[in-house]
């Protein structure tokens, strides 16, 4: 037992990363092989067969994506009070979803979100703004995916982020092509399993060393162990004014900022297309709230843990670097510094590494991506858990990844090829089109993931505001307006979408000017990732003007958005 037990502990992290990732991506290409699709309908909704209990796990892996797992706790670790926005936002968002729109757009029984918006507004051309949509989205919200992939890779296997994002890709590419939504579903269940244990062992461990309790929840607002008296909250605090941070507990953003950004998380979930597909895959109406309520008591267990999980790990860095000498620094510094995701400069030479607020002084320089990853690193755990927590990492990213790959191709194969420039194409064809875009849209994404435009959780959150400015009002008043026609809704969507699109390429991108804008100059003082939130109400605005000047829809679309609302028959399977 004694050798057993050194043996484990002498095993090197990369080794333990390599048996335990390894491990993880048999068991994913296993039941991709054994559930590959044969059919449109096995690729597109999984032959809309899955049960609530498999649908619930697998939405809850597609929902917690690399920004859930990676970098949502890195944000608030950083940002403190402020960071909770993503967490608000994020959470009341699938409350959202699972309440006001998961049932009947599961009633309409249609592939994608393309296909609702085309059927609904009786037109191609809306069809078509949906699915450039969808692209766009998804495409934004897979960049986040790869770069997570990148980060985990570069660390524990040792290459660089680009060769990582390229494993990712190839991994992804196998199952999603070779199984679609079918293999993809029956992955992310197992993905679930994974990353919800990789995220909750190191905090476990980590909240019993910091405070003696062993829920996290509870641990990060008790007091320390070390018998101070102290509170680790009240700890924190006073660590990062000493360094002149603000308070870690009280919140820097305005107002109006933090309501935009929360609303822009919220409705963008609603509006998410990889989400929405995960309802289609049940049989039943009834199956579909069911799962969306499994979703979210699964959802709960990560989301309550991540702020917890933010204060060990900035409580942690913060005693275990600053001010400390830069030639005594433990091994797990120097293996992040080569990956480019923290770096150190002596600016004053004297060997000591000075980790403050001012930007002049300031010579280390942390990417907030990696706090979750290094996390127990750095609280000096077990090899192995430190490995299950990149294995963790791995599932979280490529189980998202899958569901937007499958999103673009059907996109692509049903809603453009089969529904707008080819409606005779066999099932036999449709099915290589899709299995081809999703080839072409691995290869953009792995692009994107090389260059992404921010750190995950910032890129995630376009992603929403992009699906806030264009699918949310689209979707809301298609199922409780029947009066919306199509005029209104194309018009909606594009304003929206563009409006978003400048904005963000603007002040996130700099692609305008010289250098990325500040937010002095922001418009109403709301961020790139809250400005979907006035894009949203601007699509609001012009979908019902414009309605109002044209003509009501046909009586059969009317009829079809009573028999949506209605909740007769709400237990049969919807036919497609």
């Amino acid at each position: 037992m004694t050798i057993s037990l050194n043996l484990i502990e002498v095993i090197s992290v990369q080794k333990w990363t390599y048996i335990l990732v390894g491990i993880t991506f048999a068991l994913y290409i296993g039941i991709a092989i054994w559930s590959r699709a044969s059919s449109t309908k096995d690729f597109y909704v999984a032959g809309g067969s899955v049960s609530p209990w498999a649908n619930g796990m697998a939405t809850a892996a597609d929902w917690m994506s690399a920004a859930s797992f990676i970098s949502m706790a890195g944000i608030i670790s950083f940002a403190g009070y402020d960071g909770a926005v993503y967490l608000m936002g994020w959470t009341g968002g699938y409350v959202l979803l699972a309440l006001l729109l998961a049932p009947y757009l599961r009633k309409f029984g249609k592939f994608t979100v393309p296909d609702f918006i085309g059927d609904r507004y009786y037109s191609n051309s809306a069809r078509i703004v949906a699915v450039f949509c969808a692209l766009l989205i998804s495409f934004t919200y897979v960049a986040g995916q790869m770069r997570g992939v990148g980060i985990v890779f570069s660390r524990f296997l040792e290459v660089d982020i680009n060769t990582g994002v390229i494993i990712g890709m190839l991994i992804v590419l196998f199952y999603a092509v070779l199984g679609g939504m079918k293999g993809i579903t029956y992955t992310q269940v197992a993905q679930y399993c994974v990353l919800i244990f990789a995220f909750m062992v190191p905090a476990i461990f980590i909240s019993i060393q910091m405070t003696g309790n062993p829920i996290p929840q509870i641990g990060f607002g008790s007091e320390l162990s070390d018998g101070s008296g102290t509170y680790l909250l009240d700890k924190l605090d006073g660590l990062s004014t000493e360094l002149g941070f603000a308070e870690y507990t009280e919140g820097s953003k305005s107002l109006i900022d933090v309501f935009a950004i929360t609303l822009a998380l919220m409705v963008g979930t609603a509006g998410l297309p990889h989400v929405i597909v995960r309802f289609f895959t049940v049989k039943r109406v009834k199956d579909a709230r069911k799962s969306a309520g499994i979703a979210l008591l699964l959802i709960v267990i990560l989301y309550s843990t991540a702020p917890a999980v933010a204060v060990f790990a900035r409580t942690n860095l913060i005693e275990t670097v600053s001010n400390k000498a830069y030639a005594d620094v433990p091994e797990w510094f120097k293996k992040w510094e080569t990956t480019g995701l923290i770096t150190f400069t002596d600016k004053n030479n004297d060997g000591l590494i000075q980790y403050v607020a001012d930007k002049e002084t300031n010579e280390l320089v942390v990417d907030r991506d990696i706090m979750v990853l290094a996390n127990p690193e750095i609280a000096k755990l077990p090899n192995w858990v430190i490995a299950l927590v990149a294995a963790g990492g791995l599932a979280a990213a490529l189980s998202t990844a899958a569901g937007l790959l499958l999103v673009i191709s059907a996109s692509v194969s049903h809603d453009l090829i089969k529904k707008v420039i080819d409606p005779d194409i066999s099932e036999k064809n449709e099915l290589i089109a899709a299995r081809i875009s999703a080839v072409g849209a691995v290869c953009v994404a792995g692009y994107f993931g090389i260059n992404p435009p921010g750190f995950v959780a910032a890129v995630v959150a376009l992603a929403f505001g992009l699906a806030a400015a264009s699918f949310f009002p689209a979707i809301i008043l298609g199922v409780f307006y029947k009066r919306m026609n199509k005029e209104g809704a194309i018009a909606g969507m594009l304003v929206g979408i563009f409006t978003m699109l400048l904005y963000m390429m603007k002040y996130k991108l700099g692609w305008f000017d010289d250098v990325v804008p500040n937010k002095s100059e922001w418009w109403f003082g709301i961020s790139p990732e809250g400005f979907g939130s006035i894009a949203m109400l601007l699509n609001f605005s012009v979908s019902i003007i414009i309605m109002k000047f044209t003509k009501a829809p046909p009586k059969e679309v009317q009829d079809l958005v009573e028999d949506i609302r209605i909740p007769s028959s709400a237990g049969s399977a919807a036919k497609h």
